[in-house]
């Protein structure tokens, strides 16, 4: 986990130039939220694959095997391959797309990479949003990996844009 702090410099940070303006904040507070996002798919996934609304319309196999026998385990409940491949294909799509992501950002530049990598999330949130039977939401977890793939590969992008207008 990242964590950040006003550190003091040897020399105080004389040789800073730079300001804290409201652009420089607005650019921390954008690049914060990528991290807040994927936190929070973490929690949402594993909550919403749990309840009983879900399973009912997307898995309905693991719910009727959740509801059948309240003597099983939780962790037996819920064995199902393509609620596993639900869950794991955001993580397993980000991690395909940020090894591909590196070769864009090298070639076309980190805009770039945010660019295609924000597109292919709204595209993904879409696909979420409008899911009606399983696949659909496969498509989305998809997607939505892809975008944070490519999107989390350029951290450095905020502190280039931070360097080059505080110093104006």
């Amino acid at each position: 986990m990242a964590i950040g702090a006003f550190v003091e410099g040897p020399a105080g940070g004389a040789g800073y130039n730079g300001r804290v303006t409201s652009f420089v904040v607005l650019s921390c507070i954008v690049a914060g939220s990528g991290g807040i996002l994927f936190g929070y798919d973490l929690g949402i996934s594993g909550g919403v694959t749990s309840m009983e609304s879900f399973l009912k319309k997307f898995f309905p196999d693991v719910y009727h095997q959740m509801k059948g026998d309240s003597h099983v385990s939780n962790y037996c409940r819920f064995d199902s391959e393509l609620l596993t491949v639900f869950t794991s294909s955001l993580y397993i799509a980000g991690l395909v797309a940020t090894l591909f992501a590196s070769s864009v950002t090298t070639k076309y530049g980190r805009r770039a990479s945010i660019l295609i990598g924000g597109s292919v999330f709204i595209a993904g949130s879409v696909f979420g949003g409008a899911a009606v039977n399983v696949y659909m939401l496969l498509i989305n977890r998809i997607l939505l990996g892809i975008g944070l793939g490519f999107t989390n590969q350029v951290p450095m992008y905020p502190n280039h844009i931070i360097t080059c207008y505080s110093l104006n």
